[in-house]
Formats: structure tokens, sequence, C-alpha cells
């Protein structure tokens, strides 16, 4: 599979050096975005256990702290 790319108006298939940079490209921004979904949820279970030691829903916390 050849990807294409635009050259000042003219589409054109992307060199083997541009599609192994954008290929690249697309695997770090994917491998970022899971990480930061993955800290996410660290986030949000570390958050609900604090609610749950405390005997709060998140509306009373959200109440408590804004």
């Amino acid at each position: 599979m050849t990807l294409k790319t635009n050259d000042n108006g003219t589409d054109r298939d992307m060199t083997a050096e541009e599609q192994a940079a954008h290929l690249a490209f697309i695997e770090q921004i994917e491998a970022e975005t899971q990480a930061r979904l993955e800290a996410d949820q660290t986030k949000a279970a570390a958050r609900q256990a604090v609610l749950d030691k405390l005997g709060l829903t998140d509306e009373e916390a959200g109440a408590l702290f804004g």
C-alpha cells in the first residue's frame, strides 16, 4: 500500500522514507493516546477509592470540593 501526500497542490505517492516517518508518527501518537487513557483510568480509580473510603458519592464530593 502506498500512501499519498499533497506536495504544493499536487497529489503524489509518498517516498519510502516519508511513508516510514508517517507510520512511525502514527505509532507514536497511538502509544501516547493509550498511555493517556491508562493514566486517566488510574486517576479515576484512585479518586473512586478515596470516595469509597470517605463514604461519599461523586455528587457529594463535587458539592463539598467544587
